[in-house]
């Protein structure tokens, strides 16, 4: 497996892998798949992270770095995701991902990184903590999917 930075010919693949989340899963509060002019707008912002892990030739997941909100005091916080594909989950392509980002954000002097994790997703909460995250809160009820409520918890870990 290979981490690096994802290229248009990428966008594919990555659509598919966030796609069938949007439409099947719970991890995205998106309802649809985004346009492939979204993935293209994601992938030319300069100021973060986009990157994909490549496994025998295809995309098997990708990891994404933005900006927490968009006020000055908090340019030192980025939000991560980080989503790996069916049949690739739980073989270590999600901490592969992560690894590399956050290097990359703890280089970029980025002092905290957060996540949201919508529940339940056990995997995603051992993923984070295995990576150093800690829990700081859960928002109840905060969106509605598949006909049910859906719970996020909020993780962050310091950087630097």
């Amino acid at each position: 497996m290979e981490i690096r930075d994802a290229v248009e010919a990428d966008l594919p693949a990555v659509a598919e892998i966030y796609g069938r989340e949007a439409r099947e899963g719970h991890a995205t509060f998106d309802l649809e798949p985004r346009t492939m002019e979204a993935w293209q707008e994601r992938l030319a912002a300069e100021a973060d992270h986009f990157l994909v892990a490549e496994h025998d030739g295809g995309v098997i997941g990708y990891a994404t770095s933005s900006p927490f909100r968009p006020k000055p005091a908090y340019r030192h916080t980025r939000e991560t995701t980080v989503y790996v594909a069916p049949g690739h989950q739980g073989l270590g392509t999600g901490r592969a991902l992560y690894d590399d980002l956050l290097a990359r954000l703890a280089g970029d002097g980025v002092h905290l990184v957060v996540a949201a994790v919508a529940l339940p997703n056990p995997a995603s909460l051992a993923l984070h903590r295995a990576c150093g995250f800690t829990e700081v809160g859960t928002m109840r009820q905060v969106g509605r999917k598949h006909e049910r409520w859906i719970d996020v918890t909020w993780l962050q870990k310091v950087l630097a």
